[in-house]
């Protein structure tokens, strides 16, 4: 596995899979990897000749200092995993190459961002958007991976793609839990034991919920008793629990056609974010 962390390194070492035709897949990811990103490491294997893999954690993505620092970093270790799992090549851009002295452009993707996440934590999208973009130009990639977990950031990044017309194919993996059904994320590591063993309710809950909702349950007041089981079970404050179009995330009073439940809720000083698929056939 090729390491490369200056940016003017990367298109020498992308040259030659280039020339040869090979199709190459990248997974943008902030370290701290898991069994959910290595998932997408074998995911885009299938579909790609090479693997590129980025580590970087984007401080344009955190509106809190403190939560930039305390998000955890394991360089070596990632390092290790990616290998094992067949990564073709590790790419460690800095916060110096990326937003240089002066850096004065941001990426902003209107309407698909502008609620739930993007309410609870301003800007993140233009962060995302913004970095995702310049991952993007500098390696332009045949396809891009990302986990299904960030819902909203997938169609932020699908909507970014399409409106700047880039040739990339971006596509969703579902979700990775644990055995008790916890997204994984890295951030779960953040958890006190007792927290751990409360977390899983909230997939089991929005679970529950779109099985209701597809069932006939009116949405508002089963979400609402959703919000009240939540805090029963320790969570809070629940940010949100919304049904949402799958596309444009606009929410959804009516059910019908592609829907998604997303929920973001605080377990201690932990935030945890969650979705899952809701198929209805009412109009």
């Amino acid at each position: 596995m090729q390491i490369i962390r200056r940016l003017s390194d990367l298109s020498p070492a992308l040259s030659p899979w280039r020339r040869a035709g090979e199709k190459l897949a990248l997974v943008p990811t902030m370290g701290a990897l898991h069994a959910g990103h290595l998932a997408l490491v074998e995911a885009a294997r299938a579909k790609a000749d090479r693997v590129i893999v980025s580590i970087f954690v984007n401080p344009l993505q955190f509106n809190d200092p403190n939560d930039l620092a305390r998000y955890p970093r394991q360089e070596e270790s990632d390092a290790d995993e990616l290998e094992r799992a067949g990564c073709d090549l590790l790419w460690l851009p800095t916060a110096e190459q990326f937003y240089p002295e002066g850096f004065a452009t941001t990426v902003s993707v209107a309407g698909v961002s502008d609620r739930w996440e993007g309410e609870h934590r301003r800007g993140h999208f233009d962060g995302v958007a913004t970095v995702v973009s310049k991952l993007f130009i500098a390696a332009m990639p045949d396809i891009a991976i990302f986990g299904e977990k960030d819902w909203q950031q997938l169609a932020v990044i699908r909507r970014m793609n399409a409106d700047l017309g880039l040739p990339i194919e971006i596509v969703g993996h579902p979700t990775m839990r644990e055995a008790d059904g916890l997204a994984m994320s890295s951030r779960n590591a953040l958890l006190s034991e007792e927290e751990r063993a409360i977390a899983p309710a909230l997939f089991r809950m929005l679970d529950e919920l779109a099985g209701s909702i597809a069932g006939g349950a009116d949405p508002t007041a089963a979400i609402a008793s959703m919000i009240g089981r939540l805090k029963d079970a320790g969570f809070g404050p629940v940010d949100y629990v919304a049904l949402v179009d799958s596309a444009t995330l606009e929410q959804k009073i009516v059910p019908g056609g592609e829907m998604r439940l997303i929920a973001a809720a605080f377990l201690g000083k932990t935030r945890l974010i969650d979705n899952v698929s809701v198929i209805s056939d009412t109009v």
